[in-house]
Order: structure tokens, then sequence, then C-alpha cells
């Protein structure tokens, strides 16, 4: 049974962690689960061997941390993953406002409640959700939102002086005493919040509206920014930053394959129609972010962030189900087209540059698709030979894909291509019509990407542009 009082608290087990601070006890739940050998930070994927053994060092350290990187990097998961390190639950002075040890109480009210009641002082129990707080920082944020301010109010209704620390009416870090505080995108703080942050962690006071006071507090501050922001929106004052333990740098997934699996742990794909998802159409999901990342009419300083290939597979299945739901299709599945039905969930999130701006978001979003298709067909369709599908199309031959066609009934018309067929059964993951259908249009559309083959509104796939279809397909056969 928990204690409710003070006088059960002292008899309690819990009288052993009196007095540990909120690092410590990060610490050694920390040193816990390295010995199970449990994940730090489940559903992070891509820093087991990069970030996540910096954030260790920093707790291990008991050092306040800030997280650089940028957008789309998974910086906030991490901070609100901290409170998994803290205890369940800790006690405190009931109805104290900052948390208050029971045994170590630095609020003034808490001192008073603690001094007249004794041992009867009653405990609340506090859980580790309700110890984290979160700030964004904006430039608009105040001294008072943080640490505090006056409350002439509550001065009077105390009849206290407006010096006295009871008539302070507390900001969020005062507030996440013995917890954590976090606060997301720290440059954009003006520098004197920033001054007022680094006098609490270091010296323990600060002065509101020209009065000192002195708060003790217990907190792990951990923040987070974008690097580029330094020069951009703000800076990081120096002595903050001196103050801050450790900084770790964050990172886009290193590879594909790290990739695909935050997109596909990330992304809504429990639909009430079950979507077929082919594997080579999350792949080139996922190689659209990494193409966006390397195109020079994106701006590198902005970074294009791990949300877009998430957004971009929630929109291709939504695709999907509109057209099974249009067409009555038993067996919907995911298509290549439906990549460039889902521009939208591109375009918004690249940052371009006057090159990119000049050609225009859309555009550039659908070069960089058609880029991607192009790759991924490369390195599936290395051993295949498509020269006779080519040639067929050379030969002044085109071939239309109706849109009010479903899937399955797609293979009669693409029968009419020589050789087609016989590709796609070498990249489709089964012997279904649909499965068919998808991995012949991701043939046609390969070819396409890789410039062996055109298509247009007017006349679909057609004969490539005189200049590059011989030099082209023979480069790439």
């Amino acid at each position: 049974m928990k204690a409710s009082t003070l006088g059960d608290l002292r008899i309690s087990s819990w009288v052993a962690k009196a007095g540990r601070s909120v690092k410590q006890e990060l610490r050694e739940n920390l040193i816990c689960r390295l010995k199970e050998d449990r994940k730090i930070f489940p559903g992070i994927v891509g820093y087991e061997q990069s970030v996540t053994p910096q954030i260790v060092n920093a707790i291990l350290s008991r050092h306040n941390f800030i997280l650089l990187g940028l957008r789309g990097q998974a910086k906030t998961r991490i901070l609100r993953q901290l409170t998994e390190l803290l205890d369940d639950e800790i006690p405190v002075i009931a109805d104290s406002e900052l948390n208050d040890d029971p045994f170590l109480p630095v609020s003034a009210e808490g001192k008073r409640i603690v001094a007249e009641e004794g041992d009867a002082t009653p405990i609340a129990w506090l859980s580790k959700e309700a110890r984290y707080i979160e700030k964004l920082a904006t430039p608009d944020v105040t001294v008072a939102d943080i640490i505090g301010d006056i409350d002439p109010i509550k001065a009077a209704k105390l009849g206290t002086k407006l010096g006295d620390e009871r008539s302070v009416h507390y900001g969020l870090l005062p507030r996440a005493n013995r917890g954590i505080f976090a606060m997301n995108e720290l440059p954009d703080l003006s520098g004197k919040v920033q001054v007022a942050l680094f006098n609490v962690m270091q010296e323990g006071d600060v002065q509101i509206k020209g009065y000192p006071i002195r708060l003790q507090l217990d907190v792990m501050l951990v923040f987070s920014a974008n690097p580029e922001d330094y020069t951009a929106r703000g800076k990081i004052i120096t002595p903050l930053k001196d103050r801050v333990g450790s900084e770790v740098r964050t990172h886009y997934p290193s590879s594909l394959a790290q990739g695909m699996a935050i997109t596909g742990q990330e992304a809504w794909l429990q639909r009430d129609t079950d979507v077929k998802l082919p594997g080579f159409v999350a792949e080139i999901i996922e190689e659209v972010a990494f193409q966006a990342r390397d195109d020079s009419r994106v701006d590198k300083h902005s970074g294009v962030s791990q949300r877009l290939p998430i957004s971009l597979m929630e929109n291709v299945v939504s695709n999907a189900e509109r057209r099974a739901y249009s067409l009555h299709e038993a067996m919907p599945i995911a298509r290549v087209t439906d990549l460039y039905a889902a521009l939208s969930a591109v375009t918004g999130k690249l940052e371009l540059e006057y090159e990119g701006e000049l050609k225009g978001g859309e555009a550039v979003a659908r070069d960089v698709v058609r880029r991607a298709i192009g790759q991924v067909f490369g390195r599936r369709a290395v051993n295949l030979t498509t020269n006779v599908i080519a040639d067929y199309f050379e030969a002044d031959n085109n071939l239309r894909l109706p849109d009010n066609i479903k899937t399955e009934e797609l293979p009669q018309l693409m029968s009419s291509v020589p050789g087609l067929l016989d590709v796609a059964r070498q990249l489709a993951e089964s012997n279904a019509q649909n499965d068919l259908a998808a991995a012949a249009e991701f043939v046609l559309e390969g070819l396409y990407a890789r410039k062996q083959i055109a298509r247009s509104e007017e006349r679909g796939y057609s004969a490539a542009e005189p200049d590059m279809s011989t030099a082209t397909r023979q480069r790439w056969n």
C-alpha cells in the first residue's frame, strides 16, 4: 500500500531513494536497462550505433543535453521517450506547486506545510508521464512563461509583499521540478529567456521583475534544435551552450533498408480495405526521399524530412483505395503510377533553391519521383533484357492503359507488347493477375524513367525521343 503521509513514507521502502536527484534516477534506471539488454529507445531505427550511444553517455554522465539535427529526425520522439527511464511514481507533497520532495521541499509553501504538519503531511504520487514538460520555443516566449512572474492578486490574497516568494506564479520550468523539461527549437528563444534558463540551470537563482528568488530545482534539461537555425532564425547564446553537457547530432537513415523500416513502421496502412503494397513500390517510395536529399534543386540546409516517405506511402495506398472503390476491385493493389497521383505528399515537404523555384515544386517533385523509379528499376531489373519491349515502341507502336479498367484486367491489354509480361513475371510477387499487372506497369514506368520509351497523355507509352532511344537502350542493357 502506498504511503499517504510523510510518517508512512519514512517507514516505507521509498526512504532508501530519498534525496536522489532526477539525473541520478535516470542514470540508475538506464544502467538496469543496459544490464538487461533492453532496447533504450523502442521504435527508433538507425541510431543504434550512432546517436543512441551518445545519449546513453550523456545520461550516464548526468548531463543536460541537446539534440541537433534537421527536421524529421525523431528528435522530439527521443526526448519524450526519456520518461521510460523514470520511476513509475514518486511521492510529492500533496497540492504543492513544485512537486516538492517530502524530505527536501524547495518551495516556501512546501516548507511551510512540512513545518506545520510534520509526519501528517499529506503525500500524493506523481506518475512518470506527469514529470515531463515540453515547450516549443518561439520568439514571443517570455521569462514569465518559462520561469514565472509576480502575481499581485496572489500577493494581495496572502497579504504578502510583491518580493515574497509566495507571490510568484511559477512558469513551466519550476513546475518541472523533479522531472524533465524539454525545449524544442531552442535557437528561437530570445536571448533574455536563454539567460534565465542558464541561471536556473547552474546557479539556481533568477530575478523575477527585479526581485531575486533562489530556486534549487532538481530538473533534467533537454533541448532540440536545427543546426541551421543558428544563422537562419536565431542562435544559442554562448553561456547557455557552455552549460549544456552534451551535444548529440542526429541524422537521416543511412541506408534504404533503414528508411523503409521507419516508413513501414510509421505509415498508417491499416485501412478498412486491405491494399497490397508490392515491395518495389515501397522501395521506390523510400528512394524518393533519398533522391530528394541529393537533388541540387532542394535546399540541403532545410533537409528532407522522413515524414515525406511516410506521407507519400499513405497517399499511394489511399490512391489505390480510391481506384478500388471506384472500379469495384476485389483485390486492390498499389501501383507505380500511384506515386504520381500522390505528389501532394511531396511538394509541401521540399524547400527549393532558386533553380527549383524557377521550375516549380510540382515539376521538381515529378522529376524526383521519376528518378527514384529509374533507380529502383535499375537495381531490380539488372539481369533482365528489355530490348524487345523498347523495340516494339520504336516500331511506332504505342500502348494506352485506360484509367477506368480494373488492375487485374490490364495484363490482357499489356500482352500486345512482346516480352513485357515475361519480364513482369520475373518481378511480380505472385502469379495473380493484379500482381502481374503492377509489375508490368513497373517495367513500363522503369523504361520511361530510363528514357528508353516515352509516355504522354495522348499516346500513352510510345517510342522515346530520337536522340536518346538507341543509345540509352544500349547503355542500360
